[in-house]
């Protein structure tokens, strides 16, 4: 029997005959991947295959934008690090450097005193920026304190010199901007 469409009754739904088509579309798609990879070459993708959202794909670590974030957080503190290095030596090597004595800063220390500071900062400042480049989630919890410290110090030292220590400030409050706004990107690129 037909219907009114020319269709013939065969007793199955429309909704069962629409699966059928489907999964059978979809076993000759396949067919003609495996056909492609015979032959060396890349199957193109059917309409439908094509149309498919890209949920269920995740662009691999190094790919997508949390990526862009944590380089550039690692690299900033990498860049901290050598930063508080070269305020350090200096303070070292030329004490006379600064616009005022030892005396003058909010924590009365010597500048030598104040150099070891900011070399350890700095030594710790690159590790912890290396191990957030290199997707370490310890390294965010462990960049925002020591970026926090560095801070301090240079909040503490900004007497000795106030452009320097404004500019070192920016650059830490853009680091703590980094690694906790976009901190747990480490966390969900690594799931």
């Amino acid at each position: 029997m037909t219907d009114m469409g020319g269709r013939r009754d065969t007793g199955r739904s429309a909704q069962q005959e629409a699966q059928d088509a489907a999964q059978q579309r979809g076993t000759e798609a396949q067919q003609r991947g495996a056909e492609a990879q015979q032959r060396g070459t890349e199957a193109r993708p059917t309409v439908p295959e094509a149309r498919r959202s890209e949920e269920g794909r995740r662009a691999p670590m190094g790919m997508g934008a949390e990526s862009g974030w944590l380089t550039y957080a690692g690299t900033v503190l990498a860049v901290l690090g050598v930063f508080q290095l070269i305020w350090g030596l200096t303070a070292l090597v030329n004490t006379g450097y600064y616009i005022v004595g030892s005396t003058g800063l909010a924590v009365a220390f010597n500048y030598t005193a104040w150099a070891w500071i900011h070399i350890a900062l700095a030594a710790l400042l690159i590790g912890t920026g290396l191990a957030v480049f290199g997707g370490q989630a310890w390294g965010r919890y462990v960049g925002l304190a020591l970026v926090s410290l560095a801070l301090i110090a240079n909040f503490l030292t900004l007497a000795a010199f106030p452009i320097w220590s404004i500019v070192m400030i920016a650059v830490d409050l853009i680091a703590i901007y980094a690694l906790a706004v976009h901190g747990r990107d480490t966390e969900t690129a690594r799931a």
